[in-house]
């Protein structure tokens, strides 16, 4: 088994559940509140190491209640905290969001907190875990300057390197060449490409222009539609997973999804394979509450 390095954020999850999602000006009367572990970092370690990956994680966190609930769960989970930073000024990071419980839509707004002071120097301290790692995954909620040295750094020392780019924000075009495996959905990839990316047409033309900026393998999460993979030498769509149990909860299924899709790597599948098993953790992720609790262990995806 390949070793995994995630590099990203955590925060502590403070879900609002209601009927609704709130409008601007507009107060609602919710019908449960759970605070837990969040973060698309964390919570992709989280999925990679549920299934029995082999993750070291690199972050920032505070030293306060929320870093504890952190670290106690990697513990339980057997991730790798050797890399995780604790920073005496600041507090750990939180984020608020808000469900609706009967779309599982919701709406989020995430403050970094110690994350957000992570700087270049935090990962030559960590270069021994990106080298030793084979696979190596981040997205967008570390502040850029720093993913971008670790993208480089991770590809330099001969990771597969899978960029996840949410939230969506801008990324400069020569980090593009770094990246093996770019993971959007379809609203960050119009985003990127400044065009919508909706119907199977549209789809297939924005893998084209993601290959031509010089990214080696693109993967459009579709989300109930599935999901579309293109190289310079196949494409095709995976349909969605066909789920035994109503949805509950999508937070946190890009994540079940990316943490999933490095682990499959970690174990040899290929492509295709690899593809299909996170589509069908992401589907299983969906059917429970939360971000980080929600993700199956091995054994869960093997009997459902």
């Amino acid at each position: 088994m390949k070793s995994i390095c995630i590099f990203g954020v955590f925060v502590a999850d403070l879900c609002f559940i209601g009927s609704s999602i709130p409008e601007k000006g507009q107060t609602i009367l919710g019908n449960n509140h759970i605070v837990g572990p969040g973060g698309k970092g964390s919570n992709q370690a989280i999925a990679s190491g549920r299934l029995g990956g082999n993750v070291n994680f690199i972050t920032k966190i505070g030293r306060d209640q929320n870093a504890d609930m952190a670290l106690s769960l990697y513990k339980e989970i057997g991730i790798n905290t050797e890399s995780i930073i604790q920073d005496e000024n600041n507090l750990t990071g939180v984020a608020g969001i808000m469900i609706n419980e009967k779309t599982g839509e919701n709406a989020i707004n995430v403050v970094p907190g110690a994350a957000g002071s992570l700087v270049n120097q935090d990962i030559d301290n960590n270069i021994k875990i990106i080298e030793k790692s084979e696979i190596f995954l981040t997205q967008l909620e570390t502040p850029y300057e720093v993913t971008s040295y670790a993208l480089k750094k991770a590809k330099e020392t001969g990771s597969i390197t899978i960029f996840n780019p949410a939230p969506a924000s801008d990324i400069r075009k020569e980090d593009f060449k770094f990246i093996d495996y770019f993971t959007p959905n379809e609203i960050e990839a119009s985003y990127y490409l400044k065009e919508k990316v909706e119907s199977k047409t549209e789809i297939e033309n924005a893998a084209k222009s993601f290959l031509k900026k010089g990214i080696k393998n693109i993967i459009i999460t579709l989300g109930s539609k599935g999901v579309y993979f293109a190289n310079s030498d196949e494409s095709y769509f995976i349909e969605a997973f066909k789920l035994k149990n109503k949805v509950l909860d999508t937070t946190g299924a890009g994540d079940a999804f990316n943490g999933a899709f490095a682990y499959a790597l970690s174990i040899n599948q290929n492509n295709k394979d690899a593809l299909t098993f996170a589509n069908k953790v992401a589907g299983i992720s969906t059917t429970k509450l939360g971000a980080a609790s929600s993700m199956p262990t091995l054994n869960e995806v093997e009997e459902y």
